[in-house]
């Protein structure tokens, strides 16, 4: 028979795979002689194949969770189902990698009416008749919310409503009558929206709340996290059964989440929040604002005392920074969870440089403790502080992930979503954050929330995505439906703009200007760090000086892809492009492209300086001409007049260029080949420039490095080099100097990649234009693609974005096989990649595994790249 089914004490802390990172963690904290109360786990395989069996679980499963609550049961002394003396459970999730938000908890299972009425015959007293029924009317919301999909704000606007009637205001004044008013109301409400009452038998309760967890592995909002963060949908998620214990049964109880260091800066001191009479849903939910963690020391001396010393025995132990999860019954403290916590990007480095400082780990391991993604947050603008002194505060709330924000407000999800999509920069406001508004937070500058603590879900969520949050600013009154909100006696309508600092957690009712992010002490140690492991080079992607400096400063080796279409587009340029697209002879595009060489050239000369003998890859004109003209008449009609030609013969030229695919028509190569005058134009530019800045700079050593583009065949590329190589060597001779210089190609067509052994006699070097080969291997078009992509994940057809991360299938055996037949015939050849996957991590591990020389991408992500290489070739050894 399979073992599905794991006590707490079966397990340990190795176990994650089979039961998740929370249930192996509860199974160690059992090894450790930690106060856990001993349930036990149903593994990931049980999840898999709850699927398989066309999302059922089957008898053998089943039974060996009865046989589980059996033992717990004989361990408790409790009876689940029992009237007198019933054990009631909570049932969570809990996948291998931390999910948090993401999957569904059911709380207080196995109340029923006979339960509440037995509890309440054995202890009358009022206080505990309150504690019994505040507890089953949080199982009937949370039952109905997660397993039957009933959503939850029905039942806040019941308690809403009880309490306008009474006159009270906190959930914490409702009586006991009044809980026991909620078990009726949420019945009545709950029959009324299904058509049957409410489920009583705990059994099936049990079963249902199992499935439950199961099924969110795969609801949207965890398909959408997974996708973000490239968790294969084929893990599965384990359960955890666990008897409960109360925090709400009276004042000498309560509940919290605590962390062994600051999440937020990365200090060595513990940082958390907790609530008295409660259970652990109100901490995170913040529909009360909990207490500091320090205060348990005056409200529960002993408690407080046995709670520091379990932590620091934890993060000992785990030997990093934890996130744990307790609750206290009548004065006894019990752990619920432990993980490695989620902390911003500036803690991830202090946390990593203190724990090598104290002896704990090495660099190589302090290292592997960051994510490459998280150092985004580091990169991104501050508000400018002239700017933010001259700023008036008009309200604060909690610094729950550090950062500035400034953007128009928004009050859903997809309008976040919508208003992203248009271009527009957004600060989404909510009363509180829920995991369905994971896309909408991620499209959005700032979070901005009037309820939740530190560790809410907005704060949590925020800071893994390294988004700037304000968390629970109370003075805010919200009226979502009516698309405003009011803050210190100001009404802010929909589109209003905003600024928000996670950092001191100030709002402020305007723009303010932001400053670059400057970045130093713990970044560049840990940098150097990375840097000491990696391999792999990284470039960037720059089209500018401005750009070229940015990376540079943020530790890019040279240039990958500079896009010189970019440079045609400016005003001062774009004239010169339009005369030699309407030229009609050779010489009218030859005097055209003259004008356009002093720009192109002076742009190369700032560029190359600016690399300071840095290698630059220089690609050749790539998109249709068509791209460089426009479309509205009255822009057509002004143009016509600027070339000195009629409207009509302007329209003739837009119409001759117009395609029906231009992104496989007359664009890259194929506009040099029938337009030599392009490829030689842009050769003088780049030669012209390196031999003027090596003059001045002979320690430079500039060696030009000119990429022909969407090449997929080899005679069309020798025919272009042949035009490069003849410029190129004549005004080098004519200079009397001695320069080298390669010619190279992108591989970007998928017969480029399947005849790379014959392209490498003529290209010096490839450079994987992953963009474009992923169009094409695919067939899609990434403009369009987002149109039906969604369906796909749906589906579970993709798991992710196929733009986003390498597709290492088919995309990735296109590569291999280019890298290996390109070898085979020139050994010495360079190997790059300068699409966007050059900046994603899980792509750079493959680009190190396959044996590519560099990776290019955008200045902002080089870091990232960085560290992925870093960890890339710390893993391979």
């Amino acid at each position: 028979m399979h073992k599905y089914v794991y006590l707490f004490s079966e397990g340990n802390g190795s176990m994650r795979e089979l039961l998740g990172g929370k249930g192996a963690n509860l199974a160690e904290m059992t090894n450790l002689g930690m106060p856990v109360p001993q349930g036990f786990t149903i593994s990931t395989e049980a999840c898999t194949k709850y699927y398989e069996d066309g999302r059922s679980i089957n008898a053998e499963i089943q039974a060996q969770t009865y046989e589980a609550l059996a033992k717990i049961e004989a361990l408790n002394g409790k009876k689940f189902g029992d009237v007198k003396n019933p054990l009631l459970v909570s049932v969570r999730s809990g996948s291998r990698a931390s999910m948090p938000g993401m999957m569904d908890t059911i709380l207080n299972l196995g109340m029923n009416d006979a339960v509440a009425a037995g509890l309440t015959a054995g202890n009358p007293a009022p206080a505990f008749a309150r504690f019994v029924y505040d507890s089953y009317r949080r199982f009937i919301q949370m039952f109905s919310d997660v397993v039957m999909e009933l959503s939850k704000k029905t039942f806040e606007v019941i308690i809403d409503e009880l309490k306008e009637e009474r006159g009270i205001k906190d959930d914490i004044d409702l009586t006991a009558d009044d809980m026991k008013k909620l078990v009726v109301l949420f019945k009545a409400h709950y029959k009324k929206e299904k058509g049957a009452d409410f489920p009583d038998n705990p059994a099936d309760q049990l079963m249902e709340a199992i499935k439950a967890v199961f099924r969110s592995w795969d609801n949207p909002r965890a398909n959408v996290y997974r996708r973000m963060n490239n968790i294969p949908y084929s893990w599965g998620t384990a359960v955890n059964v666990q008897p409960m214990v109360f925090g709400n049964l009276n004042e000498n109880s309560g509940t919290g989440v605590a962390f062994t260091r600051d999440p937020a800066t990365g200090e060595k001191a513990l940082f958390g929040e907790y609530l008295i009479n409660a259970q652990g849903e109100d901490v995170v939910a913040g529909i009360r604002t909990p207490n500091k963690i320090s205060k348990l020391q005056e409200d529960m001396p002993g408690v407080y005392a046995q709670f520091v010393d379990i932590a620091n025995r934890l993060e000992s132990h785990y030997r990093d920074m934890q996130d744990m999860e307790f609750t206290i019954e009548n004065g006894k403290l019990y752990m619920l969870q432990t993980r490695n916590g989620k902390r911003t990007a500036a803690a991830a480095l202090q946390i990593a440089c203190d724990l090598v400082d104290e002896g704990v780990i090495n660099e190589k391991e302090a290292v592997m403790r960051v994510e490459p993604n998280q150092l985004d947050a580091l990169l991104h603008p501050q508000f400018d502080t002239a700017a933010l002194k001259a700023a008036e505060v008009v309200g604060k709330g909690l610094a729950a992930s550090p950062g500035a924000a400034c953007g128009r407000v928004v009050f859903t999800a997809e309008d976040a979503k919508q208003w992203n999509a248009n271009g527009e920069k957004v600060v989404l406001v909510r009363l509180e954050t829920s995991p369905e508004d994971i896309e909408g937070m991620a499209a959005a500058q700032g979070i901005l929330t009037v309820r939740g603590g530190m560790t809410s879900h907005a704060a949590v969520v925020a800071r893994g995505m390294g988004t700037c949050c304000v968390s629970g600013c109370g003075e805010i009154t919200v009226n979502e439906e009516a698309k405003q909100f009011t803050l210190a006696g100001k009404t802010y309508k929909e589109g209003d703009w905003i600024s928000i600092n996670g950092s001191t957690g100030n709002i402020y009712g305007c723009v303010i200007k932001t400053t670059e992010a400057s970045i130093s002490g713990n970044f560049d140690r840990f940098m150097q760090w990375a840097d000491s492991f990696r391999t792999l080079k990284v470039r960037t992607n720059a089209d500018t000086p401005h750009d070229t400096a940015q990376a540079v400063s943020f530790g890019a080796e040279g240039i990958g892809l500079c896009r010189t279409e970019h440079m045609f587009f400016e005003a001062s340029r774009i004239k010169a492009m339009r005369e030699m697209i309407v030229a009609k002879t050779v010489e009218a595009r030859k005097a055209a492209l003259a004008k356009i060489l002093p720009y192109q050239q002076g742009d190369f000369e700032a560029m190359y300086k600016e690399l300071q003998g840095r290698p630059m890859t220089v690609r050749y004109l790539d998109p249709p001409l068509h791209e460089f003209l426009p479309t509205r008449e009255e822009d057509i009609v002004e143009l016509a007049k600027e070339l000195n030609i009629t409207t009509d013969e302007l329209k003739d030229v837009i119409s001759s260029l117009h395609e029906f695919n231009p992104m496989m028509g007359h664009r890259g190569c194929r506009l040099a080949v029938t337009y030599p005058e392009i490829a030689e134009m842009q050769t003088t530019a780049v030669i012209n420039a390196a031999i003027n800045v090596n003059r001045a700079h002979p320690d430079y050593a500039v060696e030009p490095e000119i990429m022909i583009p969407l090449v997929g065949e080899v005679k069309e590329l020798k025919f272009v080099k042949d035009i490069v190589v003849a410029t190129a060597d004549k005004l080098i001779a004519d200079a009397g100097v001695t320069m080298s210089y390669k010619v190279g190609t992108m591989i970007e067509i998928p017969r480029a990649a399947l005849t790379a052994d014959e392209i490498a006699k003529e290209a010096e070097f490839f450079s994987f234009g992953t963009n474009d080969l992923t169009q094409m291997t695919f067939g899609f078009s990434r403009d369009d693609a987002g149109k039906f992509l969604d369906a796909y994940y749906d589906r579970k057809i993709y798991e992710s974005d196929p733009f986003a991360h390498l597709d290492e299938t088919g995309v990735g055996r296109l590569v291999k096989m280019a890298v290996e037949l390109g070898k085979a015939t020139r050994p010495d050849i360079k190997l790059g990649i300068c699409g966007e996957h050059g900046g994603d991590p899980a792509s750079v591990e493959f680009c190190h595994n396959v044996g590519l020389n560099y990776v290019s991408c955008s200045p902002f992500r080089v870091p990232i790249a960085r560290l992925a290489a870093a960890q890339a070739a710390i893993k391979a050894n």
